[in-house]
């Protein structure tokens, strides 16, 4: 029986993330698999993989927070700015204090425009940068906003190498923050591991600890045994916004793509709505179309429905 909800993987090094969907998708021999947020090959730790029709909460959960652990080597720059790539400078790090790293790494807290690594899966014009990158060919320079709340030293430096902890949004390149630390005290750096060990938010984290490697996956879809703490219903899964419940008129009005009026709610215009049945079964995803008046009343339109028979119909917002 094909499974709808969301599956928590810790991917190991030496594949990319669209590898573990791949995997994922022999061992529940089920077609709509997909991730919320890619890893790089050389990278470790939480993937969350949605499965059946809960696929389509993928775009609310790829958005949210990361957090990381992982090491910068300093003294070796390189052209992907981590441990893969080919070398371009070495310069000694004999003067590099703690105190010189923490000051340096609290400056990249906030928001700000990040430049893309020329050794990315970013495209221009249909050709990602990393192929123009390995052509030879010149890679025009791009950057998006990130936000970094957290880019903290765990521990002391040890010869040239330093651990570290960071909390980001969504898209940060943790190779790019680790090459620009570099440059920044002047030593030149790469990351030389990376492993995600959250993804979400305070009070409603996704945590590493429970999740499982292929390999574990493998042995219990084939043993028979309970996927347990790794796997949440579509139910069970939680989503970052409000929540509503729906009486037995209000479901039916949903399940029609039919606005619904939900008192009490304390959701703004333009919000996303969990929708929910008496029994706590997801029924929808809506947003909120109008508030009325103080009480916090919203009419809420349906976006996204599931029904019964694992059929999604989906409702274009405006």
């Amino acid at each position: 029986m094909a499974l709808d909800g969301l599956l928590y993987v810790d991917k190991e090094s030496g594949c990319t993330s669209h590898d573990v969907v791949q995997r994922v998708r022999r061992i529940f021999q089920q077609k709509r698999v997909g991730h919320c947020g890619t890893l790089d090959p050389d990278a470790t730790g939480l993937l969350l993989i949605t499965l059946g029709t809960a696929t389509r909460l993928t775009r609310f959960l790829i958005q949210a927070k990361k957090v990381y652990e992982g090491t910068v080597r300093f003294g070796i720059a390189t052209d992907t700015y981590d441990a893969s790539g080919r070398v371009l400078a070495e310069q000694p790090v004999a003067g590099l204090t703690e105190a010189a790293a923490d000051e340096a790494m609290a400056a990249f807290l906030g928001t700000f425009e990040q430049r893309l690594p020329a050794f990315s899966a970013r495209k221009v014009q249909g050709v990602k940068l990393y192929e123009m990158a390995r052509r030879g060919d010149e890679v025009p320079e791009l950057s998006k906003e990130v936000t970094i709340d957290e880019f903290v030293r765990v521990g002391k430096i040890e010869v040239d190498r330093l651990r570290f902890r960071l909390t980001c949004s969504s898209g940060t390149y943790a190779r790019s923050l680790a090459h620009d630390l570099g440059q920044k005290l002047g030593c030149g750096a790469h990351l030389s591991e990376l492993r995600r060990t959250r993804i979400g938010k305070p009070g409603l984290w996704f945590e590493v600890e429970r999740a499982l490697t292929i390999g574990e996956l493998e042995s219990r879809r084939a043993s028979g045994a309970s996927l347990a703490a790794s796997f949440l219903p579509l139910r069970n899964i939680p989503l970052p916004f409000h929540s509503g419940t729906l009486d037995a008129q209000q479901e039916r009005r949903t399940h029609h793509g039919q606005t619904v009026f939900l008192p009490g709610l304390g959701a703004e215009n333009g919000d996303w709505v969990r929708l929910v049945d008496r029994a706590g079964e997801l029924v929808a995803i809506g947003s909120v179309v109008e508030r009325l008046g103080s009480g916090g009343t919203a009419i809420v339109q349906p976006r996204i429905v599931f029904n019964q028979d694992r059929d999604v119909v989906e409702f274009s917002r405006t």
